[in-house]
């Protein structure tokens, strides 16, 4: 099975940013096949991989309910649905995408989501990783829709506001009892005078476990401000190099090592 990091946090805090870079850092490492899932109704991460998704989650999803009374005879939702996936996902080198699209709407989705997640469940034995972008805030947590995660990396700046809602989000996974491994805080776009000493106190604000901290890198900022995939940013820039070590970090319980 699958090797599942999820990334969570408030909007603006960098999460797909990271996201990607996680899923670039994987790749050159040698171990993909790595399954992207963008999971935030309003779908950025194939942007920032410099990939186009043609046709997402939600879109195959209406297309069955519209026409579920029409399916050929023998033909289950569940076959339609592992037939839609396979057009919904974008094939790269080392890297499949797939992308969840817009939220559920007024119409009730709850056994199609089922018949979804089970499809997922299906698809994640042809990957060694998962990583899956999340949509900001508390309601993927609420929705149960961010599960059976090896490591959920919960990214947050030193700005109060987001600091708070990564301390929510903590709150939230506990009182749900969601499967979730382990989950830690990172610290982004964060550096300057006694840096180390105020993210172990911006850990503690959260009840987080520090894994570690991403600190600005004007690259970075230029590339995202120009539209430009991450793949451009160099191997040895500060965002590149921070997120090899969290990487490593992250992956400790699956090497069976300590950090």
């Amino acid at each position: 099975m699958a090797f599942t990091l999820a990334v969570a946090g408030k909007g603006g805090t960098g999460k797909t940013t990271l996201a990607a870079l996680l899923i670039r850092t994987l790749i050159e490492r040698g171990d993909g096949p790595v399954l992207a899932v963008d999971a935030d109704p309003n779908p950025n991460l194939g942007f920032v991989m410099g990939c186009k998704v043609e046709k997402t989650i939600s879109e195959l999803r209406d297309e069955l309910l519209d026409h579920i009374r029409k399916l050929p005879p023998g033909v289950t939702k569940d076959d339609y649905l592992e037939m839609g996936i396979q057009e919904c996902l974008w094939e790269g080198r080392g890297v499949d995408l797939l992308a969840m699209g817009a939220g559920e709407g007024p119409r009730c989705y709850c056994a199609v989501n089922n018949v979804l997640r089970r499809c997922m469940d299906r698809l994640r034995g042809a990957y060694r990783y998962v990583v899956m972008d999340n949509e900001a805030g508390l309601e993927h947590l609420s929705r149960c829709t961010t599960q059976d995660v090896d490591v959920l990396l919960i990214i947050s700046n030193g700005l109060p506001v987001a600091l708070q809602a990564a301390s929510r989000i903590r709150e939230l996974t506990k009182s749900l009892a969601l499967r979730i491994g382990g989950q830690y805080l990172v610290l982004n776009d964060f550096d300057g005078a006694g840096a180390d000493g105020r993210a172990s106190q911006f850990a503690q604000q959260t009840g987080l476990e520090l894994l570690g901290v991403v600190p600005s890198d004007s690259r970075l900022r230029e590339l995202s401000l120009g539209g430009v995939p991450l793949s451009q940013l160099a191997p040895d820039s500060p965002a590149r190099t921070a997120l090899r070590d969290i990487l490593e970090a992250a992956l400790a319980p699956r090497l069976g090592v300590s950090f």
